[in-house]
């Protein structure tokens, strides 16, 4: 199924993805943070976060940050101060601002939205305070994968967004820049679009008739 084809219901609540989508991030950046802090190599520490699915624990909250910090100092043989490893593994983030304007609007227009986010503990702590938007503005529901311990695009934290949102599946619409994680949430029953640019995002919404002053 496209884009094109999805269901074009107007919907009763609206989730965004985090990254990608309402912030930007950068993993070479994070790379390249972590092996200067810890003194190793980047492609050291590509393999132990992602080839040992150290950060898949982090974002399914199979550890805590804590042990997370644990871990990586282990399999790395190195002992970075936990403050500078941790504002390195961190501090890769920046606000959409394309999006910013969107969302308001949407808000005034009284829609209600949440957040359906991969993420881990940490990097959530460090966006909210940072971006205050994702907590103090529009958002009355916030989905966390270290949360409820499933990752998209797995069925479970689709059926637990869903849950919270207190809307069917096929009433609500999703947008994330990942189209494998918009091929599970359409499994799940919602009417999902990949973002790729916000006048796309725009379009896709006016399409479904989400009226609001943009």
């Amino acid at each position: 199924m496209t884009d094109d084809n999805a269901r074009m219901n107007t919907p009763k609540f609206l989730y965004f993805d985090l990254g990608k989508v309402l912030v930007d991030f950068s993993i070479e950046r994070m790379v390249d943070q972590i092996a200067e802090a810890a003194g190793t190599e980047p492609d050291r520490v590509r393999e132990v976060l992602f080839r040992g699915e150290l950060q898949r624990q982090v974002e399914t909250g199979a550890i805590s940050t804590d042990e997370f910090y644990e871990a990586f100092c282990r399999r790395t043989r190195t002992r970075a101060a936990p403050e500078r490893l941790l504002a390195a593994f961190n501090e890769i983030f920046e606000l959409n601002l394309d999006v910013v304007p969107v969302v308001a609007q949407l808000a005034a227009a009284g829609w209600p939205m949440g957040i359906l986010s991969n993420t881990g503990e940490a990097h959530w702590q460090y966006c909210v305070e940072r971006f205050r938007m994702l907590t103090d503005g529009p958002f009355s529901v916030h989905v966390r994968s270290y949360e409820v311990g499933a990752m998209k695009p797995d069925a479970a934290i689709f059926r637990a967004a869903a849950e919270r949102a207190g809307v069917e599946p096929r009433e609500i619409f999703y947008t994330d820049d990942m189209p494998g994680h918009v091929e599970g949430a359409r499994a799940a029953g919602f009417d999902a679009v990949t973002y790729t640019s916000t006048p796309e995002l725009v379009a896709q919404l006016r399409k479904r008739g989400v009226r609001f002053n943009y």
